[in-house]
């Protein structure tokens, strides 16, 4: 299925550094709409039917033999019957020769041809994992995104909750910024999100008060990072007295986001309360979570009221007798 954005092959080009053998025009203006790859050996074998066009193709040392296995009076009706499809792009791997006839028919249908020197597993994973991340399905979300002791946590929140004073707290003790005001989230694959800014505001926070501020030129490199995985989310809302919040963390609350269940918690804000050291807290026992350990469940073990918890002690002790 073809997605709804696109990435240039004047991009794809720079990324991996492919020799061009034909463009049948400029690369900016060649579009790769699909994520999804193809070794065409059936078509070549004369199966035409599912064949997607906007498919990246490639041609591996298997299909170069084949195509130079093809007796003379076949070869062309074959090649032609694939290049005919206009794949929306073909990559020649290995170093490999590229067939005449081929170069022919892509001038003809105006097909165009790379070639790399990966072999055709990897530069199919690289191609892959490349194009997961350009085209992946996409919203662009108000909040912030920051990275604390590795794990990715999106603030959300009304606007003037603090989250970006809460991010210039947490860069001074040591985390990184990914995103101020607006985060694009993508989705790479079936349970992962990445998070980035967009490249117009990068790097940049506004403080109230202060206005605008370059969080990289202020605090250096080591304070920023381009991306990274969404692990948690965590909603700041003002503090309301009449509302009920969760105090041991037994249920593991998750929120949607482009169909994915992200661990989600929400902290009531109030004066007095630091909200960079509660951030911090959350980030490492969602971590410990991931891992097998909950301790609110390890303390109504300790009580009597749950069964199915191995104690830390214990656990450490299991550890330790291998």
């Amino acid at each position: 299925m073809s997605s709804k954005y696109s990435v240039s092959l004047e991009k794809l080009l720079k990324y991996n550094q492919f020799e061009k053998l034909y463009m049948p025009k400029e690369p900016e203006d060649i579009l790769i709409t699909s994520p999804d790859v193809n070794r065409p050996g059936l078509i070549l074998s004369g199966f035409e039917s599912y064949f997607d066009k906007e498919r990246v193709n490639f041609l591996g040392m298997t299909e170069i033999e084949y195509i130079n296995s093809i007796p003379e009076n076949e070869r062309r009706s074959r090649l032609e019957m694939f290049m005919s499809k206009k794949p929306a792009l073909l990559i020649i791997t290995r170093s490999l020769e590229c067939p005449q006839e081929i170069l022919e028919l892509a001038a003809k249908y105006e097909v165009p041809i790379v070639r790399s020197t990966d072999s055709t597993s990897r530069c199919m994973a690289e191609i892959i994992a490349y194009l997961n991340v350009e085209l992946a399905e996409r919203i662009t979300r108000h909040g912030v995104f920051v990275e604390v002791y590795g794990e990715g946590v999106l603030i959300l929140g009304d606007s003037g909750v603090g989250k970006s004073e809460t991010a210039i707290e947490l860069i001074k003790r040591g985390h990184r910024l990914i995103a101020d005001d607006a985060v694009e989230i993508k989705k790479t694959t079936a349970k992962t999100l990445i998070g980035s800014a967009p490249d117009n505001i990068r790097h940049f926070i506004e403080l109230r008060g202060i206005g605008i501020v370059n969080a990289r030129r202020i605090f250096g490199m080591g304070a920023v990072k381009l991306s990274e995985k969404i692990d948690m989310v965590i909603e700041l809302e003002p503090w309301d007295s009449n509302k009920v919040y969760d105090r041991m963390g037994l249920d593991n609350v998750t929120k949607d986001i482009l169909g994915v269940s992200v661990p989600y918690t929400v902290v009531p804000v109030q004066p007095g309360r630091n909200l960079a050291i509660i951030i911090e807290v959350a980030a490492m026992n969602n971590r410990q979570k991931k891992m097998g350990y909950n301790a609110a469940r390890e303390l109504m073990h300790n009580l009597g009221m749950v069964e199915d918890v191995i104690p830390q002690e214990d656990e450490i002790e299991m550890w330790g007798t291998f």
